[in-house]
């Protein structure tokens, strides 16, 4: 699902653990997030935005 998140993450240098505390969820959630088995809702994938400096639409929204 979020192959922009997966990348920014690594840029990042961001393990998921880290970035599963930094937003206060587990790193399985993380996982599942970037496995896109798991649809985040609107708190969390802005709280994930912030961490990674991109917008919402930048992370999960349609790419051409």
């Amino acid at each position: 699902m979020s192959d922009a998140m997966r990348g920014r993450r690594r840029e990042l240098k961001l393990t998921q653990a880290e970035l599963a505390k930094d937003v206060g969820v587990s790193r399985q959630t993380i996982i599942a997030i970037e496995g896109g088995d798991y649809a985040p809702s609107v708190f969390l994938a802005l709280d994930i935005g912030k961490r990674l400096g991109m917008t919402v639409e930048e992370l999960f929204g349609k790419h051409d």
